[in-house]
């Protein structure tokens, strides 16, 4: 072989080589993007509310199941816009693949919903919306006009409502825009409206999720209407924080009490008394259907197997209700 044919031979060899190495490359690429986890983002409220706790571990058993990355967050105590901007601002800059959240208020986080939307990261709202729901992939709640109503119906009857009779109320939220929280209310007026005449809602005062804040507004209503009947506590925080004021001065069973949202603790005071009745979601199922939406927006990319919007029942306990079903409704909050 002379000169010239050895170089011809040489870069021959050294072309295979290189289309080899390029063909060994593109196919590890793509092998680590098949591999590679979608990261799902997964932003609430009060995050050590068992009501999220409840809906966490919905989320990871979906996430487990899925085979995908979740990231839970939200300020631990505090439900309010302020304290869960900076979290969904943190969330946002690490560019996750789904973003779940359940927005404090609809129109301080509608921006972070738009931005996330702009870059190309879609959004399911859970348990609360923002105003604005056209880019949303879902929104997924519980029927919080129909909790109201349930709740209306369920104080009525602890206080043997009578027509021409006096029934002053008072009703314990967490926020006043939260769309949750305006919806039960809603809901509970129009029913008191439609069929109780003579209740009177005397105050509303609101807590921020905080169960000391609850127990001190109901201490208060306390004092200034020595003749309060009934207690509406809209979500879990303030029936835990009503009942506590209701049994430090003596007044439990006295005073009616229904509340939201079937934590253990309160669901065990149906049972003496202290609690008339809760109005009972469905947490776990809400997380697990806002990650399944996601993951399907993802990686599908059609999104005309998602349903635009969920509306899951909700279901009252009381004394009446059975042992059994006590259990199946109480919020879970750990695998274990």
């Amino acid at each position: 072989m002379n000169k010239s044919q050895r170089t011809i031979t040489a870069l021959a060899s050294l072309s295979v080589a290189v289309l080899g190495l390029s063909a060994c490359s593109n196919s590890d690429a793509g092998d680590s993007g098949s591999d590679e986890k979608l990261n799902i983002a997964f932003v609430v409220g009060a995050s050590a509310d068992p009501f999220f706790l409840a809906m966490k571990l919905g989320a990871e058993e979906e996430a487990k199941a899925l085979g995908v990355n979740l990231t839970f967050q939200g300020d631990a105590t505090t439900y309010s816009p302020a304290t869960q901007i900076p979290v969904v601002n943190q969330v946002l800059a690490t560019s996750p693949d789904g973003l779940a959240l359940v927005p404090t208020d609809p129109d301080a986080l509608q921006p972070a919903v738009d931005r996330a939307v702009a870059s190309g990261i879609p959004v399911v709202n859970v348990d609360t919306s923002v105003n604005d729901l056209k880019d949303v992939t879902s929104f997924i709640t519980g029927d919080n006009a129909d909790g109201g109503a349930k709740a209306a119906d369920a104080l009525a009857a602890a206080m043997d409502y009578e027509d021409g009779g006096t029934f002053q109320v008072v009703v314990g939220l967490s926020s006043a825009t939260s769309t949750t929280n305006v919806a039960r209310l809603d809901g509970f007026k129009k029913q008191i409206a439609d069929k109780y005449p003579d209740i009177e809602i005397a105050a509303t005062g609101y807590s921020q999720s905080n169960p000391a804040t609850a127990n001190t507004n109901v201490n208060n209503w306390l004092t200034a209407y020595p003749d309060l009947k009934g207690i509406f506590a809209i979500d879990g925080t303030n029936a835990d924080g009503a009942s506590s004021a209701l049994r430090a001065k003596g007044l439990a069973g006295r005073v009616a009490l229904v509340g939201y949202d079937a934590y253990k603790t309160n669901v065990d005071l149906i049972g003496s008394g202290v609690i008339t009745a809760l109005i009972a979601q469905d947490p776990a199922e809400e997380g697990k259907l806002a990650v399944r939406y996601l993951v399907k927006a993802i990686k599908d990319g059609d999104k005309a197997d998602i349903e635009k919007s969920v509306t899951l029942p909700n279901i009252t306990l009381d004394k009446s209700t059975s042992a059994a079903d006590l259990e199946k409704y109480t919020y879970v909050q750990s695998a274990n």
